[in-house]
């Protein structure tokens, strides 16, 4: 039983303005890695959502982070049914669509050919980390619109079936799939596909919440994403919102320690569980895993 604990991004614009987390001569890319990857064991990449990655910037967190570190990557964006403007795309892939630039991308409009080239390509830019060692889980967090029926199982079997040779953690963003009439189901379904269920702790209430389902799907490993419970600005969205005020959160040390047990419980299930702070208000996430991991008395390996 192996628990890696870390949190969603090292590069969060309010984390690092805050001054809090990182000494004052971690002032470059590289010297903010560094001096995270000497903190945690883990990281969640989470600018791969928001814009396909680079095997060249894989290969620079590879060689800048230690050779123990693990990195869980976020899926693309498109993958998991969220919208896309086209800008983020690449060149030669944005020319191949001729999709009107402001109007919003989704799956369902990229021609199959062009779809195998996205696959493609963001398998080759996890290539760097997992020649290195370092990849840990490619995590798809499906948007709160893929519900439980047939369409939203077609998309789950279908990422997981273009990436075999990977770890694949699923998480759901619509209460459908967990609840009375789908939950053992959509658990049986994890299985099966060998996909790893995301125990989510996160604000309740909402048709996109899921509840903590404290649950092992695949044999060697377990996630926990915890979004912080601020039920108040969850669902709040707009251009003055940032998604550090929606994750505004800071978990008491009470909190965390009614978590600590569960989440023993789920980590003597699998060979090793991850555990990924996504409150990314400032440094909440980092105080908060730190906080975690003396609780659970883990050093830094």
């Amino acid at each position: 039983m192996r628990i890696l604990i870390g949190t969603a991004s090292w590069t969060d614009k309010s984390l690092i303005d805050c001054g809090r987390f990182y000494p004052r001569e971690a002032n470059s890319a590289e010297a903010r890695l560094r001096f995270y990857a000497s903190r945690f064991p883990l990281v969640e990449v989470d600018s791969s959502y928001y814009a396909m990655p680079s095997p060249a910037t894989a290969q620079l967190w590879a060689e800048r982070t230690p050779a123990d570190f693990t990195m869980n990557v976020k899926a693309f964006r498109i993958f998991t049914g969220h919208q896309t403007q086209p800008k983020v795309l690449h060149e030669d892939l944005r020319k191949a669509l001729a999709w009107p630039e402001g109007r919003n991308l989704y799956w369902k409009h990229v021609p199959p050919d062009i779809r195998a080239e996205f696959w493609r390509r963001f398998q080759q830019a996890l290539q760097p980390l997992q020649s290195a060692g370092k990849l840990g889980l490619v995590h798809f967090q499906f948007a709160p619109w893929v519900v439980c029926n047939k369409a939203g199982i077609e998309q789950v079997q279908d990422c997981a079936g273009h990436m075999p040779e990977h770890t694949l953690s699923v998480e759901f963003r619509h209460k459908s799939w967990f609840d009375d009439k789908h939950r053992a189901d959509t658990l049986a379904l994890l299985r099966d596909l060998k996909l790893v269920h995301t125990v989510v702790d996160g604000p309740q209430g909402f048709s996109n919440s899921v509840p903590a389902l404290w649950e092992a799907t695949h044999p060697r490993v377990a996630l926990l994403r915890l979004h912080g419970r601020n039920t108040e600005s969850w669902n709040v969205s707009g251009p003055t919102t940032a998604a550090s005020d929606r994750f505004n959160y800071d978990y008491s040390d009470a909190e965390l320690a009614q978590l600590a047990k569960p989440l023993r419980g789920l980590a003597e299930q699998v060979a090793e569980c991850h555990v990924v702070f996504n409150n990314n208000h400032e440094d909440q996430g980092q105080r908060n895993a730190a906080t975690l991991m003396r609780l659970l008395d883990l050093a830094r390996p």
